[in-house]
């Protein structure tokens, strides 16, 4: 009979994070596969278990799944733990999972920590639909296109970013969405947590010498925008018969055209004349 793999989910700072059910789970295992097996000895020490482990990281992923399918087809029930919060989420696990459930091998999720819900559910954005995005792509084409997606993105947006490349992010999201309120937490359910709240240009000012982990939550576009860019995708003359079948007068519309434009009244009132 084959053994069971237990997605444990870990403590993302405060060690007090983690729940009993997974105290329990990694008394019980016989095998942990862990994605820095330093860090994680570190935690074992703390609850005072002692336990085999073997490293499962992105670099070998590949590899160490063939073996641990191979332990669990023999019977030995494994955890699988991250450095922090839920395995599989923006890390390694994703592939033994899937083997898993391939070979019909049972895959137990044991909930806990996770950083982009904690952070999401005390920001104050639409917590109802929201997406995560993890870390922006390094390939600049790729990235460019991920900016676009969120630009046009009604649900909030969360994303993971290192601390060497928050202002970077910022600065690229400044382009894109100026006027879009940002929540940036740091490292959640440590002593120095903390929640920064603004447009991106305010928060590059409030991160001059960043440190720790970041999450970055996007509020989504609001109405406003999608109609200001419905509006001006029309031209000139389809903008103006929109506002004048709301009866707006004239002089009205040429104010709201050019509020909507970006441009001075008069270079609109020119158009018309």
């Amino acid at each position: 009979m084959s053994g069971k793999l237990y997605l444990v989910a870990t403590p993302i700072g405060n060690l007090e994070d983690i729940t009993l059910r997974a105290i329990q789970i990694l008394k019980e295992v016989d095998l942990i596969a862990a994605e820095d097996t330093r860090h994680t000895l570190g935690l074992l020490n703390h609850l005072e278990i002692s336990k085999p482990l073997i490293s499962y990281h992105r670099h070998n992923e590949e590899v160490k799944t063939d073996i641990l399918i191979e332990k669990l087809k023999e019977g030995e029930n494994i955890a699988l733990v991250s450095d922090a919060g839920t395995p599989v989420i923006s890390d390694p696990g994703e592939e033994v999972v899937k083997a898993c459930i391939k070979e019909n091998i049972e895959v137990i999720p044991i909930p806990g920590a996770c950083a982009a819900i904690n952070a999401l559910i005390a920001s104050g954005l639409n917590a109802k639909r929201f997406e995560f995005m993890g870390f922006l792509s390094l390939n600049k084409k790729i990235r460019k296109q991920e900016l676009e997606e969120i630009k046009e993105k009604s649900q909030t947006v969360i994303l993971y970013e290192a601390p060497h490349k928050i202002n970077n992010t910022l600065e690229d999201l400044e382009q894109i969405i100026p006027e879009r309120n940002l929540v940036i937490a740091k490292e959640l359910t440590k002593i120095h947590e903390t929640f920064y709240r603004g447009t991106p240009q305010e928060l590059q000012e409030k991160l001059e010498n960043p440190k720790g982990e970041f999450i970055i939550l996007i509020e989504g576009k609001k109405q406003e925008e999608k109609l200001n860019d419905f509006l001006t995708k029309l031209s000139l003359k389809e903008h103006y018969q929109y506002y004048e079948q709301q009866g707006l007068k004239k002089k009205d519309i040429i104010k709201k055209i050019a509020k909507d434009r970006n441009v001075s009244k008069n270079e609109i009132y020119q158009k018309f004349i």
